[in-house]
């Protein structure tokens, strides 16, 4: 069966700082489809950051790229498992040199929290109670 994938394409100052970042997150970057210019990031088997120097992703568009430390162009927001690994991988960003973004969101069935990467790409962590997802 086909699963549709979304490919996020974010400009970063520094591709091997960015590459460094989210592998100590956990993902994986995919060699075939990365070079000198430009990572692929694994988040999960439908899920895939293309992260571009400023460079190479200016190739793609005709408008101004976004300074993301100071504008926000994109929330970019993943499901995680439950609010312990919410927790988690907010801290990993922080040790990575990401920084804690926004306040925690606790509405009991659904938490979350976020974090900037180095670049200042917003990444929301969010966990939902199963039972109150309806199928």
């Amino acid at each position: 069966m086909y699963q549709q994938m979304i490919f996020v394409n974010l400009a970063v100052d520094d591709l091997d700082a960015s590459k460094k970042f989210f592998t100590e997150l956990g993902y994986s970057i995919n060699a075939q489809f990365s070079d000198e210019n430009t990572a692929s990031v694994v988040i999960s088997d439908a899920i895939v950051a293309m992260l571009h120097t400023k460079q190479r992703y200016a190739e793609f568009t005709k408008k101004e790229i976004a300074d993301s430390a100071k504008t926000s162009e994109v929330l970019l927001a993943l499901s995680s498992e439950s609010r312990e690994q919410v927790d988690e991988l907010v801290e990993k960003a922080v040790a990575a040199g990401g920084s804690v973004s926004g306040e925690t969101q606790d509405q009991g069935f659904m938490y979350g929290r976020a974090f900037d990467d180095p670049d200042g790409h917003t990444w929301e962590i969010v966990w939902m109670d199963p039972s109150v997802v309806k199928g």
